[in-house]
């Protein structure tokens, strides 16, 4: 861990990366515990939509990312948004981007969503490779040229847009039990009276 820290500050300096991003980088490749290509593309993000947001230090926020691999962890690690306290939705929509907005009562708010712009990428040969996942590409996603790639084009690769982010209001449930298993879950989820543990969700086997 020690030499990728290393390798990572040494790219960093020579693409004279922002000091603030450079911290930022280093905590979410710790979280991730290594500095993946979509992990450092994904900060840049983070920090952009702050940015476009007019977002300051601390201020509680609400967040969307459209992939599952990688970009959540920025989400988590820099602006404290988790699946477990209700600020982080991941729709896989198959897109590289996220959205960050503030609160809002209504059933919408304001929020800026960044993405990986394919134009852009173009001018970076070997992300342009890893990014379009051509047969080509060989280095692996830490890749010493991937990552400089990455980590001088920062914002360079990537677009922005105000969008409305469309949510549900929390709904009120009752609780009920499976007839299955006779563990409580909300009646809601309930898929003929059996939850969804024992049922389409199932993912384990008893092994006793």
């Amino acid at each position: 861990m020690t030499q990728m820290h290393g390798d990572l500050d040494k790219a960093m300096s020579r693409c004279k990366v922002d000091e603030q991003v450079q911290e930022n980088l280093r905590r979410c490749v710790a979280f991730h515990t290594f500095p993946a290509a979509g992990l450092l593309i994904a900060t840049f993000m983070v920090d952009l939509a702050l940015e476009k947001l007019g977002a300051g230090p601390g201020e509680k926020l609400y967040a969307v990312s459209e992939t599952p691999k990688c970009a959540p962890d920025p989400l988590q690690v820099l602006l404290g948004c988790t699946t477990g306290n209700h600020r982080l939705r991941v729709i896989n929509t198959g897109r590289f981007a996220i959205t960050v907005n503030r609160f809002s009562e209504g059933t919408s708010a304001d929020g800026i969503r960044v993405f990986i712009d394919a134009g852009k990428v173009k001018k970076y040969p070997t992300l342009h490779l890893w990014y379009t996942n051509d047969p080509g590409y060989k280095g692996g996603v830490t890749a010493s040229t991937l990552q400089e790639e990455i980590l001088c084009a920062g914002r360079d690769i990537l677009s922005w847009e105000p969008v409305k982010v469309k949510f549900t209001p929390k709904e009120k449930w009752t609780s009920a039990t499976c007839r299955k298993c006779g563990e409580m879950v909300p009646e809601n989820t309930l898929e003929d009276g059996i939850c969804g543990g024992c049922g389409s969700q199932a993912y384990y086997e008893k092994a006793g």
